[in-house]
């Protein structure tokens, strides 16, 4: 289908769905940066009192940058590498301060989303970008906020709470306007669409979408479905459930993405399911009880040859159950955060075979002020894992506050990741597995000053980490397959400076909104006790060295708005290359049209395996909302 063909009628639909709007203007509650609330599980606080190096992306940024997906919006985020296998987010990994895809931990609301298959199956989330309140990125060994697997950080994906009543539409297109082999212009399409209910004590969020095209090169094909809901319900001034629910089925053209060049006809699809069932009660003033179950399964489907599927199929149906009790204690002198945790992770795979691993933990955090503007946060998660034994891991952050606004901050952690069952179990032409692995450790170290208010928010830290029985795909020889082993102890200095200003309106009516971000991290890892030997390495030598991110964006008399945004990325093995990023849109009181251009100047460049990511790309799209 040629582009041109399918970009008439998805233009005219979305000018349909416009015509239908009536007046108003769907608003959102929007919180200053320094306002933001951290959702960590037990202990909260505002964004501006926190001793960790945190990142926030914010609603008004989420808004204006030029992304389609949750990873799109990662990668502007400085420290986080995203190494994606497609535009719009088809298949991403995502690492934090050169760490691997499987050592950070991504949740949604609190809820863990990893998957003790793979980190590469992580990413793959049954929300849009519009359900997204913010984001919050810790940096970091996170054990005793979150758990297992929070080795390097952790990500939190926080869904938006409606205030009134609305519907809205998203219809869009776009092209990289270059021909394939036969002919055909490469192209992709989507249209999102979102019902919010608000009602006499609960509220309720249903959406859904769907995305397809036709690739940006031979057998890269996609087609992804998403729905989701969220439902808020208070019962009385005590007591209140959260529920949550999503699915998304993605399919698509794998060529190159984990075996290239053998892999030029597979094809792979990953369905995920994700429920949650939380509920909040106040036993007293002082104590916030929280129970929460959860469910998340995942089937992922893989042909090395889609053209004869007997030849080489894996199929993995993983399902994973987790049980949680929070605590929430204020005490006069401190507030004191206990968890209780119990987790179940099962995998039917043709390949990796029919196993069960289960998982148990307890957490204790006390927050308390021992001095005037004087913050200390300090506790542990103890944990028990049916294959690997009992763990302890302690953490303790300190911040102290002078002249008002600025900060200084220490922090030190400890974390772990369990080998993933493709790890241990995984048998195919180029890879094996290794059922000897043991977990993986971190102990981290970080310093640095901050400073917010309401229109500046300013970081600079260094952190030192060190992890201790490294995993990493090695082998000897170019023949033979790769296998992982525990290979060596990595440690990493890394340094962080990042800046974001919001100017407000320069000229009355003419220019308002202004907001200029920008954030650099250079990283310094190295290699020792290497304890077996090789001479290619998958994973050790592929994390970023230098990462410049910039943002920036405008409203123009109050009708117009233009982002700009750029990422500059040195690669320890690789070229270093930049890339440019644009969105305009004019917007209404009930519709706004805008358009993206990603990679305009149409820089080559690789981010994982022997994918190379698409040249420029162009979008057009309308958005509309119903007000009731």
């Amino acid at each position: 289908m040629q582009f041109k063909k399918l970009a008439f009628p998805v233009v005219m639909l979305g000018s349909v769905i416009t015509a239908y709007g009536q007046q108003g203007n769907l608003q959102d509650t929007v919180n200053k940066l320094n306002e933001v609330i951290v959702k960590e599980n037990r202990l909260q606080l505002p964004f501006s009192k926190l001793n960790r190096n945190i990142w926030i992306i914010d609603h008004e940024k989420i808004k204006t940058l030029p992304a389609r997906s949750v990873s799109e919006l990662l990668s502007y985020v400085s420290g986080v590498d995203v190494r994606q296998r497609g535009p719009g987010g088809l298949q991403a990994d995502i690492s934090i301060d050169g760490g691997t895809f499987d050592q950070s931990l991504v949740l949604i609301n609190g809820i863990k989303v990893s998957d003790p298959q793979t980190g590469h199956n992580m990413m793959n989330l049954p929300i849009a970008i519009d359900d997204i309140d913010h984001i919050e990125v810790l940096r970091g060994s996170a054990s005793r906020i979150y758990g297992v697997n929070a080795l390097t950080g952790a990500i939190n994906i926080v869904t938006r709470t409606p205030q009134q009543t609305s519907a809205t539409a998203n219809v869009f297109a776009g092209s990289s306007f270059k021909d394939d082999v036969s002919g055909d212009t490469y192209y992709n399409y989507g249209a999102r669409a979102a019902a919010s209910v608000v009602l006499n004590g609960s509220s309720h969020v249903l959406s859904g979408g769907q995305e397809a095209g036709n690739g940006y090169r031979y057998n890269t094909a996609f087609n992804n479905q998403k729905v989701f809901y969220q439902g808020k319900y208070v019962l009385n001034k005590r007591d209140a459930i959260d529920v949550l629910a999503g699915y998304t089925h993605n399919n698509f053209g794998a060529n190159g993405f984990y075996a290239s060049p053998g892999d030029k006809e597979s094809e792979e699809t990953v369905k995920t399911a994700l429920a949650s069932l939380t509920y909040h009660t106040k036993f007293s003033e002082n104590w916030v009880f929280s129970p929460r179950v959860s469910w998340r399964n995942n089937v992922d489907d893989y042909l090395y040859i889609k053209q004869t599927p007997d030849k080489f199929h894996n199929h993995h149906v993983v399902n994973v159950f987790n049980a949680e009790l929070n605590n929430t204690i204020e005490l006069g002198f401190g507030t004191l955060g206990i968890g209780l945790e119990g987790r179940t992770e099962k995998i039917n795979s043709t390949n990796l075979g029919k196993r069960e691993r289960n998982n148990a933990g307890i957490s204790g955090e006390f927050k308390f002020e021992p001095a005037e503007r004087l913050w200390i946060n300090a506790g542990m998660y103890t944990n028990y894992n049916s294959d690997f034994g009992w763990q302890a891991f302690p953490g303790m952050d300190v911040g102290y506050n002078f002249y008002g606004n600025w900060r200084l901050f220490a922090n030190v952690g400890t974390g772990q990741r369990l080998p993933t069952y493709t790890d241990l179990y995984y048998k195919g032409p180029t890879n094996i597995g290794n059922d000897q692995l043991k977990p993986e450790k971190s102990k981290y170290a970080e310093g640095g000053l901050k400073f917010n208010n309401e229109k500046l928010s300013l970081n600079a830290s260094y952190f030192f980490r060190r992890i201790d029985h490294f995993i990493d795909w090695i082998k000897e020889v170019q023949t033979n397959p790769w296998q992982p082993q525990n290979f060596s102890q990595v440690d990493t200095k890394g340094l962080t400076l990042s800046a974001d200003y919001l100017l407000g309106n320069i000229l009355e009516n003419a220019i308002g909104n202004v907001r200029i971000g920008a954030s650099y991290t250079n990283l310094q890892p190295s290699f020792k006790k290497t304890l077996v030997t090789a001479n290619f390495s998958r994973y050790a030598l592929e994390s970023l060295r230098n990462q410049l991110s910039t943002t920036w964006s405008a409203d123009f008399y109050k009708v117009i708005s233009l982002s700009l945004t750029s990422r500059y990325n040195e690669r320890i093995n690789y070229k270093n290359y930049m890339t440019m990023d644009a969105r305009l849109a004019y917007r209404q009181k009930n519709w706004s049209i805008y358009t993206d251009a990603a990679n305009v100047f149409d820089v080559q460049y690789i981010e994982a395996g022997a994918v190379p990511m698409p040249g420029s790309w162009f979008t057009l799209g309308i958005k509309a909302a119903i007000i009731r």
